[in-house]
């Protein structure tokens, strides 16, 4: 095969899965259920490749919680895909958007389907003009001067360099699709806490009972940020789903740093009550001596006989 032959297959190749890929990502799912819709647009923050949709893990439920709620409530899909790339950036999209860095992504298949079709019909017509009986003319045997630069030659130069841009945008795609555009607003930007929304998506799946949901996303929070705000908040949900031992494991190191600390206090004595009745009750007592106004006390109190 001529290498100009093998540049057109390698740059027609190219172009195909180019046009294929666009294809893809530009398929939605066709469902009647805006909330179902929505979802499938949107790539789950903890899973690899997964849509909000199709994920099982418990943020991905909890979105879908926050998604079908906020229909509900009144809000547009196009309204509830902003607050969500607020809250996780530009990743959470399973398509880039048609603007900026991620028009690009659209907009060179296009192009490259475009540069290779010109190319193609530029061979044929040429094939077709040529004369039948025509042969090349013999070689000079002197030196000769440096080809001119011809119509075919800038075709096939360009043909290479739309194969090195779709490899290259191929490559940069997963970075630029995530590319956070620039803010188009003047004053100082808010960037996202991806941690406190998972603790708000948490404190949801609480509310609706799916502790089990929670404990996971609380996980989750705390190997993000291990923060003993969020240890006690897990714990608490521990204590719930019964698995008493990990929930006094995280009390004890809130404790180990803050010894007096009186929520630490409470989740370690709520832990140990069945393990270990008499720590119970000596923890539960240093809680109400550090704390006696706390919210708890008085449940407390009952539950040690005080009254």
């Amino acid at each position: 095969m001529r290498p100009r032959r093998a540049v057109g297959a390698a740059v027609l190749l190219v172009l195909l899965l180019g046009a294929v890929l666009g294809t893809y990502r530009s398929v939605r799912v066709a469902d009647d259920d805006p909330a179902r819709r929505l979802s499938s647009e949107l790539r789950c923050p903890a899973c690899q490749g997964e849509s909000v949709a199709d994920s099982r893990s418990p943020i991905a439920a909890a979105i879908r919680e926050v998604i079908a709620a906020r229909l509900r409530a009144g809000d547009s899909p196009e309204e509830v895909r902003t607050y969500l790339v607020r809250r996780y950036g530009a990743e959470v999209l399973a398509t880039p958007p048609a603007q900026g860095w991620g028009l690009l992504l659209w907009l060179v298949p296009v192009l490259a389907l475009g540069v290779g079709a010109g190319s193609a019909l530029r061979t044929h017509r040429r094939r077709r003009g040529a004369a039948p009986g025509a042969r090349p003319a013999p070689p000079r045997p002197t030196r000769r001067p440096p080809p001119p630069v011809t119509a075919a030659g800038v075709w096939t130069a360009g043909a290479v360099a739309v194969l090195a841009l779709v490899g290259g945008v191929a490559v940069a795609a997963p970075r630029l699709a995530t590319a956070p555009e620039p803010a188009r607003r003047p004053g100082p930007a808010i960037a996202a806490d991806p941690v406190l929304d998972l603790l708000a998506l948490a404190r949801a799946a609480e509310e609706q009972g799916r502790y089990e949901a929670a404990a996971e996303i609380y996980r989750t929070a705390l190997e993000r940020r291990p923060a003993d705000e969020i240890r006690l908040r897990f714990a608490f949900i521990l204590i719930r789903l019964g698995q008493t031992a990990e929930a006094a494991r995280l009390a004890e190191t809130v404790l180990a740093a803050r010894p007096d600390t009186p929520d630490a206090l409470l989740m370690l004595g709520l832990a140990q009550r069945d393990s270990d009745p008499a720590a119970s009750v000596h923890t539960l007592r240093r809680f109400l001596d550090r704390a006696p106004g706390h919210p708890a006390a008085a449940e407390v109190r009952r539950l040690l006989g005080d009254g």
